[in-house]
């Protein structure tokens, strides 16, 4: 199976797709990336997620790939069961590389068990790895900023430091987003700098550009950024 998916990858192979991809995720070697456009993964892992034997090639870790890396990511988020999906998700983790396969990895079962879910996304946040705790606050923006929503979560994402480029840009991209969700709520966040300089002059750099917030919210947003 996991000759036949590699052979089936290469069959998809849009080599200026390739050189374009690689300049993203500086983090990955060139020489791994294949080069198959995402449409067509995601396409792929729908048909592969009701396959026998799918099993072969999510236990195959690390994979060679950074294509198989992003096959993985879709395989894990179209599976139904939750604590499958959690166990898949945990197995896969540690073998995150890049910023790109760990934000394809957006479980839809997740959405039906926020309770189980903030457990483990607490778990994630104290990683030493960069990718499970971007991961972590990926899944508090994507699941915990609606109805979900508590004052708490970025208060939790506010406390976390780290010199790793990857996480505070999450850390701002959250912001960014529960700004635009939760204005009032999240303001005081941004006016009383809950977070350290950079992150906060990035996360009011993507409110500005973000068309989710109105034009006086920017103007005010503009006159809270920090300087040396």
């Amino acid at each position: 199976m996991i000759e036949e998916i590699r052979k089936q990858l290469f069959s998809m192979q849009d080599i200026k797709y390739r050189d374009f991809q690689s300049k993203l995720i500086p983090t990955v070697e060139y020489e791994t990336v294949i080069g198959v456009r995402t449409p067509e993964l995601r396409k792929y892992a729908k048909q592969l997620a009701k396959t026998e034997g799918i099993s072969e090639f999510l236990e195959d870790l690390p994979h060679q790939y950074f294509d198989e890396n992003q096959l993985h990511a879709f395989l894990i988020s179209e599976i139904k069961d939750y604590e499958r999906c959690l166990e898949e998700v945990e197995r896969f983790l540690p073998y995150v590389d890049n910023w790109a396969t760990c934000d394809q990895l957006l479980p839809k079962v997740f959405k039906n068990h926020e309770k189980e879910l903030l457990e483990d996304i607490r778990k994630w946040m104290v990683s030493d790895k960069t990718y499970t705790v971007r991961f972590s606050i990926g899944m508090l923006m994507k699941y915990f900023l609606d109805e979900h929503f508590n004052i708490e979560y970025p208060g939790m994402v506010a406390e976390i430091r780290s010199e790793e480029y990857y996480i505070n840009m999450m850390i701002a991209w959250y912001f960014a987003t529960a700004l635009a969700k939760q204005y009032e709520a999240v303001l005081p966040f941004i006016e009383n700098h809950r977070l350290d300089m950079w992150t906060h002059n990035k996360a009011i750099q993507k409110s500005v550009e973000s068309y989710r917030i109105a034009k006086e919210q920017k103007e005010y947003l503009r006159s809270l950024k920090r300087k040396n």
